[in-house]
């Protein structure tokens, strides 16, 4: 009686399947890496070679003299870099501590049982769809001296005229209400989604308790939302580092050195006064690595912060 035997496993199969399971998830992944690569890494890339050049409109040639890092030495000298700097960090500090705070808020309410909850949801999110010109030139007239909304309001109580564009509180504390208003929504639904994790049980038990409202947010919701604030505080940071086309257009002249004193030019605006306005496209480049550099900062004190906060959890 003849023993039948199995077939010999096909080796072209075998070695298909071991492609496919591997080689398939990178090129899944690969649109992502390639337009990184055209958009993200060669710019950084390439603007850091041209920190290292004397590259400037004015001056043919310029762009193949090497400089080393003597843009980067001049940078620390330059009164307007620093400027820009303060003007950043203020506008970030007075623009993001009130919109967190803020979004916190809105997204514990927001996770109560409410009537068109979905709609309120989705409303909180309309100020972030709008057109980031709309609102800076919205808000410029809303900020105006003379026929201002603002100022209006104030005068029913007894406050003059407040030039916003003109001071420096006040064009920071401008901006930073134009930032508060456009982004806390965004905010408000990232807390949001993070408290859909939180059990609706320690809520119900808090209410047994007899907490209220602000208990319930100080003692449930905060402690749940602590890796997710650092999220977007670190988001905040880089959005606040990044910031242009607001204070742009809070400018009456569209003019890059926000206001005549500079006393809201931001970091991005210094680089576009830089690249096109002066045509020192080195020392703009040079500006920017220095933006990114800071950024690295910012996202390293994210790191430290969250792993101490893990750990004492």
């Amino acid at each position: 009686m003849a023993v039948s035997t199995p077939p010999a496993p096909d080796r072209r199969s075998g070695l298909r399947h071991k492609l496919d399971v591997k080689a398939t998830p990178y090129l899944y992944i690969a649109p992502f890496f390639l337009i990184f690569f055209v958009f993200g890494l060669f710019p950084i890339l390439y603007t850091g070679w041209m920190a290292t050049t004397r590259w400037n409109r004015d001056m043919p040639g310029s762009d193949n003299v090497f400089v080393g890092l003597g843009n980067f030495a001049r940078l620390i000298h330059d009164d307007y870099f620093w400027n820009a700097v303060r003007n950043t960090a203020a506008i970030g500090v007075l623009g993001t501590a009130p919109q967190l705070l803020l979004a916190m808020w809105i997204a514990h309410l927001l996770h109560r049982r409410l009537r068109a909850r979905t709609l309120l949801r989705m409303g909180v999110l309309v100020p972030n769809v709008t057109s980031v010109a709309a609102v800076g030139l919205i808000f410029a007239e809303l900020f105006g001296r003379d026929f201002g909304l603002v100022n209006w309001v104030l005068s029913l109580v007894g406050v003059h005229k407040i030039d916003w564009q003109e001071g420096t509180w006040q064009s920071w504390l401008a901006l930073a209400v134009m930032i508060t208003w456009r982004w806390t929504g965004y905010n408000a639904l990232i807390y949001l989604a993070a408290l859909q994790a939180v059990p609706d049980d320690l809520y119900e038990a808090a209410e047994l308790d007899g907490a209220g409202e602000l208990q319930k947010f100080r003692h449930i919701t905060v402690p749940a939302l602590r890796p997710t604030i650092i999220f977007t505080v670190i988001m905040s940071t880089i959005g606040t580092i990044q910031l242009f086309t607001e204070p742009l257009m809070f400018n009456p002249g569209l003019s890059p050195t926000g206001g005549d004193s500079r006393q809201f030019q931001t970091l991005a605006m210094y680089v576009y006064e830089q690249f096109w306005s002066h045509g020192k496209y080195a020392y703009a480049a040079t500006v920017s690595w220095a933006m990114f550099m800071i950024i690295i900062v910012a996202v390293g004190v994210n790191y430290l912060l969250s792993r101490r906060i893990r750990s004492a959890t």
